[in-house]
């Protein structure tokens, strides 16, 4: 191992026989990047050249060797990540971590997608989907078989076993938190109404784009209890599970489970050519998910006849989901799209597995589930009822109503950001916009830019088209209000005159944009989204330096704006007037090592900015001294913006193999948000010097070293350049795998 990965030798106390140090166990499991190994189901070889980043750069001479080879590599380093990704999505985390993980399942198997898995679904992704995707799975299964003798640590650690996949296994959708809260949305304003009439209830909802809110036909808000949201609860949000671990190594057991994100959101921008010094336009991506280890995203690179794509996936999606393929390239923020409906269902009261629709009574579907969960015997029978809409989640017999939740989740085509596989070819931005009707899920802002010039943006979401309301409250499912298809309408723009394209999760609805496809709560300034603009719109001769420091821009406009309310005043005691000066005479950046930006921080939680006066804001500063001499000691000098802005990356089960927290500039308001783990700066003038990062590493083995040794990189604000060109990834390698077909000659081959 390199000498930088340390861990303590950690000796097993109270084991019937002495175990191995954790160290040992997970350098013996760690796999083969050198060498050669035969695999079954390759018809010719495969080069895995690694660059010195831990970036696999794939060379197949077929579109199944090649997928086939990313399925292999990927679980090579995300084994573990795959195993619980795939548990998680099957709605099977109760079997893994007992009583606590029902919930989740059994609300992940009601809503779960059912088929068919045809050639409607397949299709949608990519036109060669069935055989990319069987492949892929082909080559998972491969490195399953391969190292069933010496699995990655975390499987030694649990017991737990990896399972074989099927195509249908990455089909699953995975995350049903955002569905659920458009559910929870709705019915929480459906109460509001009800209790404060529909005008009151708007105004305080604050909807963004603004909207009067109209009562659908036929609902009756008082119908709408607290319970049926409480029947919603299940969603572990992102917790990632802890499984229990085997006797002899739960001495080593962690319980740091990594700090709060506190800056979700994304930002990605793309840049014409006359703004910039090489004359060749820029792509910038810049996706935010919660810190973790490993990543979220996965990075490699793929190449076969007909593809030449290199980016960023996540460890069970084939292919490249954001990246660039040579002629364009494209990014992805979170947008918002309205995909989901609760229909208040008519129950027959003579026969509660009926309901009411056009003038008739129609049965519920009635659908049978097992749960296993740890520790029991037998598994959980449940049972689910579904209606023409959608799984019911509750039932209300007392009311004579039925909860049932329509969501994109029961659509073909949904799979979460399997449709990228079609921009992998994609030449151009027109036909990246084309290709967008196919990014179903999740609703996305897609901004893309080619080789010529050209940058483009459109939201990709599929988003239901209704007749009679507009999706912010529940319907009744009687007939009269229905989903008629799905919108082709969406916002779409080409090379503005202005030079670039932006987006940030900002409110991109153009001004006479109707219906509008969202509607934000609370009118919210978005902030990130103003300072890209601010930044691109005051310069030109932009390099890729320049669109590295824009990603790692840390100024709290926020901040900047509230200074006149620190001046003018003198604080009644000495601690608040230096607090006071200290937040004064600060820039507004938040640097982690920056005493003003920690006060500010704390000040800023405990007063209402729009309610100040200068007696709030000296209360205010005495509360934060008060909160730092707590959290950070009572000597001034030791506060810091880092100490309350860290990123932790604790392994997902023991402390030995935790990688250190580190202090970071940025967080919450600035464009360098806490969750930009990934980021690509795509330079058309020359590919190979695009710029990348993905921290901590590539690699979920513990002791690889690719496991954290982009981290130091990663907290100075610093990418890598990512080779593209054959010549340039050569360059760059430092491993050499080749997978070859069974019956091939081999040269010593590896495991």
């Amino acid at each position: 191992m390199r000498p930088s990965f340390s861990l303590a030798l950690v000796l097993l106390v109270g084991c019937v026989r002495k175990e191995p140090v954790l160290e040992e166990l997970a350098e013996k499991a760690l796999s083969t990047l050198d060498g050669e190994i035969v695999l079954e189901g390759l018809s010719d070889e495969v080069e895995v050249l690694r660059d010195r980043w831990g970036i696999p750069h794939l060379y197949a001479k077929s579109v199944e060797d090649l997928f086939f080879a990313q399925g292999f590599v990927v679980a090579q380093d995300r084994l573990w990540q795959m195993e619980v990704w795939r548990r998680w999505s099957e709605g099977r985390m109760a079997e893994l971590i007992g009583e606590e993980g029902f919930a989740h399942d059994r609300l992940v198997r009601m809503l779960q997608f059912r088929g068919p898995f045809d050639e409607t679904e397949l299709t949608s992704y990519h036109p060669d989907a069935d055989r990319i995707l069987s492949a892929y799975v082909r080559g998972i299964n491969a490195y399953l078989a391969h190292a069933s003798s010496s699995l990655p640590i975390e499987f030694q650690l649990t017991g737990i076993a990896p399972e074989p996949w099927k195509k249908e296994t990455v089909l699953l959708r995975a995350r049903v938190g955002m569905v659920v809260d458009d559910a929870l949305s709705e019915l929480r304003l459906a109460r509001a109404v009800a209790e404060l009439g529909a005008e009151e209830a708007n105004r305080r909802e604050k909807p963004d784009p603004y909207r009067a809110l109209f009562v659908p036909e036929g609902l009756e808000p008082a119908l709408v209890t607290e319970t049926a949201e409480a029947a919603l609860d299940g969603d572990l949000y992102g917790e990632f599970p802890r499984p229990e671990l085997l006797p002899e190594f739960r001495g080593s057991r962690s319980e740091n489970t990594g700090a709060r994100e506190s800056s979700p959101g994304s930002n990605n921008w793309a840049v014409r050519p006359e703004l910039t010094a090489t004359g060749k336009g820029f792509m910038v991506d810049d996706p935010h998910r919660e810190v973790s280890l490993p990543p979220h995203r996965y990075m490699i690179h793929l190449t076969a006849p007909g593809w030449n794509v290199i980016g960023a996936t996540e460890s069970t999606i084939p292919g490249v989901i954001r990246g660039h393929n040579g002629r364009i390239a494209w990014g992805r923020t979170a947008s918002g799209s309205d995909q989901t409906d609760v229909f208040l269902e008519k129950l027959n009261p003579d026969n509660s597995d009926e309901v009411f629709y056009r003038g008739a009574w129609e049965p519920l579907k009635v659908l049978t589930e097992e749960i296993r969960v740890k520790g029991e015997d037998a598994p959980r029978r449940v049972e689910f009822r579904v209606s023409r809409h959608g799984p019911v989640f509750h039932a209300d017999e007392e009311r004579g109503v039925a909860y049932a939740l329509r969501s994109r989740l029961q659509e073909p085509g949904t799979a979460e950001y399997l449709g990228g596989l079609r921009l992998n070819q994609a030449e151009s931005v027109e036909r990246c916009l084309e290709e967008s009707a196919y990014l179903k899920s999740p609703p996305t802002n897609l901004v893309c830019a080619d080789a010529d010039g050209n940058v483009g943006w459109t939201i990709a979401a599929l988003s239901p088209r209704r007749r009679g309301w507009d999706g912010r409250l529940p319907v009744p499912g009687t007939g009269e209000l229905e989903w008629d298809g799905f919108r082709d309408d969406l916002p779409r723009t080409m090379n503005p005159s202005e030079g670039f394209l932006a987006t940030a999760n900002n409110n991109t609805h153009p001004p006479d944009f109707e219906p509008p496809l969202f509607f934000s709560s609370g009118a919210p300034r978005y902030r990130r989204y103003e300072r890209i603009r601010e930044l691109l719109a005051s310069g030109s001769g932009f390099t890729s330096d320049v669109m590295r420091r824009i990603l790692n821009d840390s100024l709290n406009t926020e901040a900047v704006e509230l200074r006149p309310w620190f001046e003018g005043w003198v604080a009644g005691s000495e601690p608040v007037e230096r607090a006071r000066k200290a937040v004064l005479s600060w820039d507004g950046v938040m640097k982690k090592d920056n005493a003003a930006a920690a006060i500010y921080y704390e000040w800023r939680r405990g007063v209402d900015v729009n309610a100040l006066t200068t007696e709030e804001v000296e209360g205010g500063l005495a509360r934060a001294i008060e909160a730092l001499s707590s959290s950070q000691g009572p000597d001034e000098s030791g506060w810091r913006w880092g100490r309350i802005h860290r990123s932790d990356f604790p392994h997902p089960l023991v402390s030995d193999f935790d990688v250190p927290s580190v202090e970071r500039d940025g967080g919450a308001g600035t464009v360098n948000a806490t969750g930009a783990v990934y980021r690509l700066v795509t330079d058309f003038s020359d590919l190979d010097r695009s710029l990348a990062i993905i921290a901590p590493g590539q690699s979920g083995q513990p002791g690889s070293p690719y496991y954290d040794n982009l981290l130091e990189m990663w907290v100075r604000g610093e990418m890598f350049e990512l080779p593209y060109t054959r010549e340039a990834v050569e360059k760059t390698t430092s491993h050499r795998l080749v997978l070859k077909p069974v019956g091939s000659n081999t040269r010593g081959m590896r495991r």
